[in-house]
């Protein structure tokens, strides 16, 4: 199962079109009694492919956008929002002790599609981005225009 935070772009166009963006807002979504509710069925790795995007930090799509907009526009502008409704979740690969995989300090890494690209395998569009608990990390295409294919393949 996979659900997002109720402070992610999509949610928060349907129950709270004005609230701030990436913040929680007055919604019965938003208690931490129905968050906690929500996140006790979350004590598998998160390993997945497609689905909503389990964020450490704020949602993976809002850093997205702002990285494709070049980190120009505020979080109160309109076009920040979106663009990060363009998006959607490729892949994510959690930390996990089994694996002897950790990303920072326990993070996971994200690389997110436009839905037109995926479905034209346009998959040199695609963006990745991580995050951990530490700090956040600046988003990447994951191919250069030239088609280079960036460091984060290697």
């Amino acid at each position: 199962m996979t659900a997002t935070e109720p402070w992610h772009p999509s949610v928060r166009a349907v129950f709270a079109p004005d609230a701030p963006l990436g913040n929680r807002y007055d919604h019965p979504v938003c208690p931490q009694e129905f968050l906690d509710a929500l996140w006790e069925f979350d004590d598998e790795v998160g390993h997945q492919i497609g689905g909503h995007a389990h964020s450490v930090q704020n949602p993976v799509e809002i850093e997205i956008a702002e990285a494709v907009l070049d980190g120009e526009v505020s979080w109160n502008d309109p076009g920040l929002s979106e663009e990060a409704d363009g998006w959607m979740l490729l892949a994510q690969f959690d930390s996990e002790d089994a694996a002897d995989m950790m990303w920072g300090d326990a993070g996971a890494l994200y690389w997110l599609i436009r839905p037109e690209d995926l479905a034209e395998r346009r998959l040199e569009r695609v963006m990745f981005t991580w995050q951990c608990s530490i700090e956040r990390r600046r988003s990447h295409p994951i191919f250069r225009s030239d088609g280079i294919s960036s460091p984060f393949l290697s």
